[in-house]
């Protein structure tokens, strides 16, 4: 009786409960299709005009097909778009639903499994020392466009530059994450910025309170990993 009761309490309890989130009717929406975009909607909605997304998806390698965990299995371009429709301007996952047709649970294992692919595949570039941006010919072009400008100096080749990106309050280690300037909690990032725009090499991310000396360790490893691009004709370079 004991074992009947508690399984008719379990059905009934089960019945009454629904999920929190929202069920949104993604089945009445159809699949994407690059081709019923036009170039002016794609630069609006991806950030990348249509004709040159497969050359993006081509610098990016991206493999015909991602295969999620859940056995579920998306176009290569389809995941690359929803990244950069994802990426292009603050939005929810629910916002994304009319272009694509797809749940949110999809819509999220996609965005962030072609997230970590293109991370895992060139983060390197960004992580370790990248030859071919800053290698000695190249400082020597920054150098010269630099003081091209109107800098006094003759070997700065890039200027340092760093972002706070405010964070949720954690539950832990308040006051080694709170930014006391801008009054939030907050994660550090710090980078060197190229004349072209590029990011020379970027450091973080770090909590607040612990700023300052990992940027003194910041320094030191650049100028340590630089030792390779040493360049004869500004001898020392800088940066600002």
């Amino acid at each position: 009786m004991s074992v009947f009761f508690s399984i008719t309490t379990l059905i009934l309890y089960l019945t009454r409960i629904s999920s929190r989130n929202p069920d949104f009717a993604y089945d009445a929406y159809n699949r994407f299709d690059l081709d019923e975009m036009n170039d002016d909607e794609c630069n609006a909605e991806l950030r990348v005009r249509k004709r040159d997304l497969p050359t993006l998806a081509q610098a990016l390698r991206i493999p015909p097909a991602f295969h999620l965990s859940q056995r579920s299995v998306v176009d290569g371009m389809e995941g690359l778009c929803m990244l950069l429709r994802r990426l292009a301007y603050p939005c929810r996952y629910g916002d994304l639903i009319h272009g694509f047709g797809r749940p949110v649970p999809i819509l999220s294992m996609v965005t962030n499994h072609v997230l970590d692919y293109i991370y895992n595949t060139h983060g390197h570039l960004i992580t370790q020392w990248n030859h071919t941006p800053l290698s000695p010919p190249a400082l020597e072009v920054y150098a010269d466009a630099i003081n091209q400008k109107g800098a006094p100096l003759k070997n700065c080749f890039g200027f340092v530059d760093g972002t706070v990106r405010p964070i949720a309050r954690p539950d832990e280690h308040q006051r080694i994450m709170y930014n006391g300037h801008k009054q939030v909690h907050a994660l550090k990032f710090q980078s060197v910025a190229l004349p072209n725009g590029m990011i020379g090499n970027p450091f973080g991310p770090v909590g607040m309170s612990k700023m300052l000396p990992c940027l003194y360790f910041f320094f030191f490893s650049f100028f340590f990993d630089m030792k390779p691009g040493w360049n004869p004709t500004l001898g020392l370079t800088c940066f600002h």
